[in-house]
């Protein structure tokens, strides 16, 4: 795992370009605390910096930027190729000699050699790139196909700028950094700001499974290597058949091989258990290929309804693992706050990046690389959000639009407080599992449900945090994403089907992606994704839907597959996520960083919120009548970050 930083404009002095790629590159250097390096054009006006996280081939032979063999092409590389073996021995068997073990050269031969489409699609794993091309001086600019590794791109008068992350572009004397408010509508909406756009205007992010080539003119061409909504389409034509027993035992198997290629590294490999399904799968194929015990590592909290580790230890402990837990204070975990900002670039506003970087920090202790359990979710439907939009959509189908706008609008007549007193009288007579929290809000959430025009909108409603943005946020347009046009499936294709697509194409790469690669990358960790290679998402896309959501629960093939490794009841438990009691940290210890915040006269000066609006919501939260820990979270991690700036 490493970052790339550079730069291609005029002409320059060596000198004085390598000072300032020294500095983009410093600005990333916990993506790669091991080595640095610099190649240098300056008749072509271009820059490629590099720091590195050596994982494989420690020695200088794996040292970038490389130069390939022919000295036409000079990369710069962050990721892991994981079948680069595979790759080394087909090169070589065409007549490539190679004078280290690194991943990187073997791609820049297989570049080389096929050419950049080819040799990209034949690339398992995960990446960002930029490739300078010195006979055509052309500059290419290059994703994974899922979006696990960030790659940043913006023009700053006859400067182009690019690189793993935003704090990168901003070391350049040339960087001019205004805030993209249409952006920033986005990100109320989602908790993150999508791709391709980001926070700052004029800067745009590298879309997944994207080549960007840029000439000598800086026009910018896009070419797609590789087409999700088009490996649906296949999968759902291609369904694979047969005994249920067969399909479990074909996808173990691809999962199997794609753990044992993650596994290789020359440097100390575990992984993080939470001792849910995902991440208890990979740890248990691991440990069925590893002669040791696999190291693994889980962070606890005090509070019941957010502690994993107790489940975590008890899987642990029946696979044989090296188990390291750690219970965290919640003054240990609001501690980690303030570098929120630092760690993620652009506003962001998923809390769970909180335990996110603890427990990547507490793994760096003791491993460089980690695998995890990111993507089965979206791949094996085990959001709460697909059994329960798919039931809700079932029941609101049928019922003239008109008439559910009708009832909508009788819910939300009634104050959320009023809900609250009555039906919570109500709920009294029930049994206390069965009673439903904040119900006068859940009340109005339903309206907003009941008024939805189509699957679309109440995809759209499931996965809003601001809806709409414009509640609070002044003088911003909402720009359309994947999430509001039509996409190219078929319509035939299912209501869960569509909202695991769209999880993959948005959420996955902008939101839990993101919060990995930057969490993991502050504390120099490697996260590797199993679920996430190219080839087991195809092979999940021809599973049938009704061995992913079966009965009303998600995941039932993985479960079935971990029924042949841990007792079921080890595992069996409801979905817990990932994440940390802001709810009550706002009421209490971050009541007063929170209002320093919110103050009326910051919210005045920035101009950014209505700031009437914003403490409505916060009394509301306050007085403990509504939850309004999302939204309210969300907005701080904009104004905490604004703050950084």
């Amino acid at each position: 795992m490493c970052g790339l930083s550079g730069f291609w404009g005029p002409a320059f002095r060596v000198d004085e370009a390598g000072e300032v790629l020294r500095r983009m590159t410093d600005a990333i250097r916990h993506r790669g605390p091991d080595d640095a390096g610099q190649w240098l054009d300056a008749e072509a006006g271009i820059a490629l910096g590099h720091r590195r996280l050596s994982i494989l081939d420690l020695s200088p032979k794996g040292h970038q930027p490389m130069v390939s063999t022919s000295g036409r092409y000079v990369m710069v590389y962050n990721g892991e190729i994981y079948n680069w073996q595979d790759l080394r021995r087909e090169e070589a068997a065409h007549g490539s000699r190679f004078r280290g073990h690194s991943d990187t050269e073997v791609m820049l031969a297989a570049i080389e050699r096929r050419g950049l489409v080819p040799a990209v699609q034949s690339m398992a794993g995960m990446f960002a790139f930029a490739l300078w091309d010195r006979s055509e001086r052309v500059l290419h600019l290059v994703r994974d196909r899922i979006g696990e590794k960030p790659l940043y791109y913006g023009r700053m008068g006859e400067v182009l700028l690019f690189g793993s992350e935003l704090k990168s572009l901003q070391a350049h004397p040339r960087w001019q950094g205004g805030i993209n408010r249409d952006a920033l509508a986005l990100y109320l909406r989602y908790n993150y700001v999508p791709v391709p756009h980001s926070i700052f205007t004029g800067v745009r992010k590298v879309e997944p499974a994207t080549i960007l080539t840029i000439g000598a003119d800086r026009g910018v061409t896009a070419t797609s290597y590789w087409d999700l909504a088009e490996v649906v389409r296949r999968g759902l034509a291609d369904p694979l058949r047969g005994p249920e027993e067969e399909i479990v035992e074909a996808l173990e198997g691809r999962l199997r091989e794609t753990v044992r290629e993650e596994m290789v590294a020359d440097v100390p490999l575990g992984a993080f258990l939470s001792g849910g399904i995902d991440s208890t799968l990979i740890v248990a194929l691991m440990q069925t290929q590893s002669p040791r015990p696999v190291r693994t590592f889980t962070i606890g909290f005090h509070e019941a309804d957010y502690n994993e580790a107790e489940h975590a230890r008890a899987v642990a402990r029946h696979l044989g693992t090296d188990h390291t837990d750690l219970y965290v204070r919640p003054e240990e975990a609001q501690a980690a706050i303030p570098r929120l900002p630092e760690i993620y670039d652009e506003p962001f506003g998923d809390s769970s990046q909180i335990p996110t970087y603890l427990v990547a920090s507490l793994a760096r202790q003791h491993v460089t690389v980690a695998l995890s359990g990111d993507g089965g979710d979206e791949l094996f439907g085990g959001y709460n959000r697909y059994s329960l939009g798919q039931r809700i959509w079932n029941g609101l189908a049928p019922v003239p639009a008109g008439l559910r706008r009708s009832v909508a609008r009788g819910i939300q007549s009634v104050p959320p407080e009023t809900w609250g007193s009555v039906l919570g009288t109500a709920q009294r007579l029930l049994p206390r599992r069965a009673r439903v929290a904040q119900i006068g809000d859940r009340m109005h959430k339903l309206a907003n449900v009941l008024a939805v025009r189509s699957a679309g909108a109440l995809y759209s409603s499931l996965v809003s945090i601001w809806d709409p943005p414009g509640e609070i946020l002044r003088d911003a347009h909402e720009i359309g994403t994947v999430l509001t046009r039509d996409h190219d499936l078929p319509a035939q294709v299912g209501f869960v089907e569509r909202m695991m697509y769209l999880d993959t194409r948005t959420y996955l790469p902008d939101d839990i992606m993101v919060k990995v690669d930057r969490a993991s990358m502050a504390a120099s960790l490697e996260s590797r994704a199993p679920f996430l290679d190219h080839r087991v998402v195809e092979l999940a896309w021809r599973v049938p839907p009704g061995l992913k959501l079966r009965g009303g629960q998600g995941k039932w093939l993985l479960r079935a597959m971990l029924d042949r490794h841990i007792p079921r009841a080890l595992v069996e438990r409801p979905k817990m996520g990932f994440g940390v009691p802001i709810d009550s940290w706002l009421r209490g210890p971050l009541k007063g960083w929170a209002e320093s915040l919110l103050a009326p006269t910051r919210l005045a000066k920035d101009g950014y919120f209505d700031s009437a609006a914003v403490w409505r919501k916060w009394g509301e939260h306050q007085s403990g009548r509504h939850n309004r820990q999302y939204p309210l979270w969300n907005l701080l991690m904009f104004q905490a970050w604004l703050e950084s700036q």
